[in-house]
């Protein structure tokens, strides 16, 4: 008796199950609908980032050895990208070029994004002398430029992937505070802002239950924004030597130094890791727009 009397209910807990499947599967498909070029922008991100994960498989050969026999070898059966200068698989270097590139762009953004979005809300909720001394201190920071400012701080710290990160993380600093402080300013005397204070809401609670909530759109944009960008300058930033450094891989590296000169002899050395570049910016900035209008429905294509 207790037997089918527990088989309607493990019945009716499967329906359940395959309704809330079936509801999240409408979902996506509805979003995926709704920004098609923000979905192909995920995806292209999403295989940069498996490729770079999944880097130590997927390469053929070892990124730092090099053959001796087939230095600047063009495509072939054996080095499907070709070969650079030392005789190196583009492919493999690409793949392991994906991980730093993508961990500096991920690390970056995510620093300058956090750290500036603490500064923000700190300072446009409290008021007082901390926004007055550390709006100044971002007023001061937006006065350089930011590959400028980048390539000042990397000279300081040296050159490795970590400082690299801090490097181009701290000019997006100053650029999130603005928009997390003005966001801030304009909830800060809101009336549900005025209730939850009212009822005995403490300041931490009223700033991560309901002033964080309602900027995250905004930061979440900017974060996206600033993968591509991060990514572009962090190429910079090795070109110009003060990023990564040999034997190590990264796709700005493998388009600096002799690889530039000898592009016209050699053209897929520079042309593979600058298309990975712009899939990566293109796709970031894809994503970024979708975001955008999904957070602001003001903003959408569709109004």
């Amino acid at each position: 008796m207790s037997g089918m009397a527990m088989q309607p209910a493990a019945q009716s807990t499967a329906t359940a199950s395959l309704e809330a499947e079936r509801g999240t599967l409408q979902k996506l498909s509805a979003l995926i609908r709704r920004h098609p070029l923000g979905t192909f922008g995920a995806v292209v991100l999403a295989i940069m980032t498996f490729g770079g994960v999944f880097a130590p498989w997927l390469a053929p050969y070892d990124p730092t050895v090099g053959d001796a026999t087939a230095l600047y070898h063009p495509p072939s059966a054996t080095y499907l990208l070709g070969t650079d200068a030392f005789g190196r698989d583009t492919l493999s270097r690409l793949l392991y070029g994906a991980r730093t590139s993508l961990i500096i762009g991920f690390g970056s953004s995510m620093l300058g994004v956090v750290l500036g979005t603490a500064v923000g809300i700190l300072g446009g909720y409290f008021g007082g002398w901390f926004d007055a001394v550390s709006q100044r201190i971002m007023d001061a920071l937006l006065a350089f430029p930011l590959l400028l400012l980048a390539l000042a701080i990397s000279a300081v710290l040296g050159p490795s992937t970590i400082n690299v990160i801090i490097a181009l993380g701290i000019p997006i600093i100053p650029r999130t505070a603005r928009i997390a402080r003005a966001g801030t300013l304009s909830l800060r005397h809101t009336t549900f802002i005025e209730a939850a204070r009212a009822t005995g809401c403490t300041d931490s609670r009223i700033i991560f239950r309901h002033i964080l909530p309602n900027i995250l759109g905004s930061l979440l944009v900017i974060a996206t924004a600033y993968l591509g960008l991060v990514i572009v300058q962090e190429a910079a930033l090795d070109y110009l030597g003060a990023g990564i450094q040999e034997p190590q891989s990264s796709w700005g590296l493998m388009m600096s130094g002799s690889a530039t000169t000898l592009a016209l002899v050699a053209p897929w050395v520079v042309i593979f890791p600058g298309l990975a570049i712009l899939l990566t910016v293109l796709a970031s900035n894809l994503l970024g727009d979708a975001v955008r209008d999904e957070f602001d429905p003001k903003m959408s294509r569709n109004l």
